[in-house]
C-alpha cells in the first residue's frame, strides 16, 4: 500500500511571518541583542537567503548566540512566552483547518523547516504535529545546551530532501512507496518540490509563484 505523506514547510506557509525573525526582534525587545548589530546582520542574511547565496552553518550561529548567551532556563522560559504572545495569535484558523484535514484523512504529517529545533519545536505542537524535521542543533556534553552548531545535515534547500529521506528510510519507507505532496512558499525549497508527486506553492514568493504558474503547480493562497 502507498503511504500518503503531506510535507508542510512552516514560516510564511502555515504561519505568516519568519518563526527565527520574529523570535530575534523578540529576544531584542528583551535586551538580549545589539539592537542596530541585529538588524544589520540579520537583514544581511535575509538577502542572502533570498539570493540563495546563505551560509546556513553561519546563519545559525547567529541566530542562536542570545539563548546559548541567556543559557536553558532564562531561553525556555522566554520561549513560551513568545509563544504566547506572538505565536499563537498568528495560527490562522485556514492553516490549521488544512493540517488537520490532511490528519483525518490518515496522511502521515510532517513539518518540514530550515529554523532551528528549540524555536519550531513548540510551534509544530501548536498545529497538533509531533514530527517535525528541522534544524538539530549539537548540545554540549557537559552543560547540556546548544553549542551553536548544526547536527548532522541542515534541513535547508538539498538538505529537505536529504531530512525526508532519512525520515522515510527509519519507518522502512522511500519515495517508491509514498504519494507526498509538500506545501513550501519559497524557491528554496524548490529541491523537495520537484521530487514530491503533489508540489503546493503555498503563499508563494514572486519566483515560486511564476515556476508553478509555468508548470501548472497548484498554487494556494492561505493567506
Amino acid at each position: 500500500m502507498t503511504t500518503k505523506l503531506a510535507l508542510f514547510d512552516l514560516d510564511h506557509t502555515l504561519i505568516p511571518m519568519d518563526s527565527d525573525y520574529e523570535w530575534g526582534v523578540y529576544t531584542t525587545a528583551l535586551g538580549w541583542n545589539d539592537a542596530a548589530d541585529f538588524a544589520r546582520r540579520n537583514d544581511a542574511y535575509f538577502a542572502q537567503y533570498r539570493a540563495g547565496t546563505l551560509d546556513i552553518h553561519d546563519y545559525v550561529r547567529f541566530a542562536t548566540a542570545a539563548i546559548r548567551c541567556q543559557g536553558a532556563t532564562k531561553s525556555i522560559a522566554a520561549h513560551a512566552d513568545f509563544m504566547r504572545a506572538i505565536v499563537q495569535k498568528s495560527i490562522h484558523p485556514q492553516a490549521l483547518t488544512l493540517v488537520q484535514q490532511h490528519q483525518a484523512a490518515g496522511d502521515a504529517v510532517v513539518i518540514v523547516t530550515a529554523t532551528n529545533e528549540f524555536v519550531t519545536q513548540p510551534i509544530a505542537a501548536a498545529f497538533g504535529v509531533p514530527e517535525l524535521i528541522a534544524i538539530k542543533l549539537v548540545r554540549d556534553p557537559v552543560s547540556g545546551w546548544f553549542t551553536g552548531e548544526i547536527d548532522g545535515t541542515p534541513s535547508f534547500r538539498e538538505g529537505k530532501v536529504a531530512r525526508v529521506e532519512d525520515w522515510l528510510a527509519a519507518r522502512g519507507l522511500n519515495w517508491a512507496s509514498v504519494e507526498a505532496t509538500f506545501y513550501s512558499d519559497s524557491i528554496n525549497d524548490l529541491p523537495l518540490l520537484e521530487q514530491v508527486a503533489h508540489p503546493v506553492a503555498t503563499n508563494p514568493d514572486a519566483p515560486l509563484r511564476t515556476l508553478a504558474t509555468q508548470r501548472g503547480w497548484r498554487i494556494l493562497d492561505l493567506f
